[in-house]
């Protein structure tokens, strides 16, 4: 199995692999599977794992996370979900889908290959950021015991505005998706949020901006109108039977205007709607605020995200491991 696996672009800590996921209306469809190795770590024989999945207009490249989940005994390893980053091939409309649904495939695929690795008995944390923590909600709504526990980074579980902005935008929003799926709507990234976390411009993080650009990839009619079903699935309340962390910045800061408290707050979801969102989600669900933390708070500075693991390093030992 292991010279399936090549080098990452992160380095010689990480391997990736490539997942054949069939083929849709644009052509064939990959998901890519990143896991961390260090070449001094011991052989794997680890009875624990976590699986990341990122954001939307994202990829996986969060390196001391990984290192993070490693000290703690677990192997780590994170999916770029199609078309997107790793995952992105040249024929592709990037980051779309018309249901949440297709997802299913990408992390069947990747939890495959952990159970491949290390044994059909590996407890498995799920942890997904944004847009992926409300695919992580929703396909383990679905598919009850594939994973242990959920750990949930800022997840977008609602639309700015709450509901009410959601059921206003809703109609108009199917109608243009019915005819025309791909078309894109109006783009309203001005930047802000890489400006807090770009190495050149004030934050601490060194990326690809081809596969995490600025502006970010263009919404699209389908894809928002599976965005907002999977919206109002979770407010009319999940029944996720494992225990879920959710971690969420203090406060959100958005405005149509840069200014410096931007780089410590959320300014891309509104968390305080997410946090009452979050509770909704199953039976056993811990809500933690991060004061100072970003949008993606394993991005936010180090005091904040030294924070942020010592939260989830609390949790797992309660909760996370089962």
């Amino acid at each position: 199995m292991t010279d399936r696996w090549q080098q990452d672009i992160l380095g010689p800590d990480f391997q990736a692999l490539t997942l054949d996921l069939g083929t849709d209306d644009e052509g064939p469809v990959v998901a890519t599977l990143v896991r961390f190795r260090p070449p001094t770590a011991e052989p794997l024989r680890s009875a624990r794992a976590v699986l990341y999945v990122h954001g939307w207009s994202d990829y996986f490249f969060q390196t001391e996370l990984a290192a993070y989940w490693h000290a703690q005994g677990a192997a780590f390893y994170a999916v770029d979900l199609r078309k997107f980053g790793r995952s992105l091939r040249p024929h592709q409309t990037p980051g779309y889908v018309d249901t949440l649904t297709d997802y299913d495939d990408d992390l069947a695929a990747a939890l495959a290959e952990i159970r491949g690795e290390l044994g059909p008995l590996v407890r498995v944390i799920l942890m997904g950021h944004s847009t992926g923590g409300l695919v992580s909600a929703l396909w383990l709504q679905r598919n009850p015991g594939e994973v242990g526990s959920l750990v949930l980074n800022s997840p977008w579980l609602e639309l700015q505005g709450s509901a009410v902005l959601r059921n206003i935008s809703t109609p108009a929003i199917t109608q243009l998706a019915r005819f025309q799926p791909k078309t894109p709507m109006p783009n309203i990234d001005a930047g802000f949020y890489a400006r807090t976390i770009d190495a050149t411009d004030g934050g601490e993080w060194v990326y690809n901006t081809a596969w995490r650009p600025t502006p970010s990839f263009p919404v699209r009619a389908g894809w928002l109108r599976a965005i907002i079903a999977g919206h109002a699935e979770v407010a009319r309340g999940l029944s996720i039977d494992v225990p879920i962390l959710t971690l969420a910045s203090a406060r959100s800061l958005i405005s149509p205007r840069w200014s410096e408290g931007m780089r410590a707050a959320d300014i891309v979801i509104d968390v305080d709607v997410i946090v009452r969102r979050a509770v909704q989600l199953g039976r056993t669900v811990t809500v933690i605020r991060i004061e100072g933390g970003l949008h993606d708070l394993v991005l936010s500075p180090l005091p904040v995200r030294q924070r942020c693991y010592a939260e989830i390093t609390r949790w797992t030992v309660a909760y996370g491991w089962g």
